[in-house]
């Protein structure tokens, strides 16, 4: 049985044959590439589940090869970095990395990092935690289809990935109630999640881009400083 489809991206041979191994035997299956441009190339035409990206690659660094596909597809993206400096674990996510592993690492941590991610990446409309059975949600001129998996701002269709959906959908339907991190973590992520808490703010800061006028001044998902967010009508 196998459980999906990794693309494992590293240019040191005996991480990338230790972490090709470790999949394998759990059931996996496994694509391989050692720098950025091939990566890019059999991500395009393999579509993996997810992939598990080197932060220092040959020809194209991992940084770029993540912002490159991160804008083609939604496979969940688990970066591995030498570097241990904060600014560095949070551009990574900021581009579209939904996890990262710092070097060294224990196989028994970066499996756990992989099952909880492609766990998140199933989300249906089934999955998500709403109140009610499946309607649309009409707020001002925004609208949220969960049977479609839509949404329209101004009539327009915009372009949300699955998480981004999830957590507008989660916050619209519980209007003016005040969500913080951990909580919206808990009911929209794996219970078993391991990762940076961070990972909330920036999948707000992406939702925001696509449905406030002003990103930096919104008026619908409106932070509450040192708890979390809430949704405005």
């Amino acid at each position: 049985m196998t459980y999906g489809t990794v693309l494992i991206v590293d240019d040191e041979d005996n991480i990338l044959e230790a972490i090709k191994y470790t999949l394998v035997k759990e059931g996996y299956s496994v694509l391989t590439a050692n720098d950025g441009e091939l990566a890019i190339q059999v991500a395009r035409e393999a579509s993996p589940d997810l992939m598990i990206l080197d932060l220092m690659l040959p020809k194209i660094d991992g940084l770029t090869v993540c912002n490159i596909l991160r804008r083609e597809m939604n496979m969940p993206i688990l970066m591995l970095t030498a570097k241990v400096e904060e600014a560095d674990r949070v551009v990574g996510l900021e581009i579209g990395a939904d996890d990262y592993v710092t070097k060294p690492f224990s196989m028994r941590e970066l499996l756990a990092r992989v099952r909880a991610l492609l766990r998140r990446s199933t989300i249906t409309k089934q999955d998500i935690r709403s109140t009610e059975k499946p309607s649309d949600i009409i707020t001002g001129n925004l609208t949220l289809n969960l049977l479609r998996h839509e949404t329209r701002l101004y009539g327009h269709l915009i372009d949300l990935r699955p998480r981004e959906f999830a957590l507008l959908h989660l916050l619209a339907s519980n209007k003016g109630r005040v969500f913080t991190r951990s909580q919206l973590l808990d009911q929209l992520w794996d219970h078993d999640y391991i990762g940076d808490i961070r990972t909330v703010d920036v999948h707000i800061r992406w939702i925001r881009e696509k449905i406030e006028i002003d990103p930096s001044k919104p008026q619908r998902i409106i932070t509450i400083r040192g708890i979390g967010y809430r949704f405005e009508e």
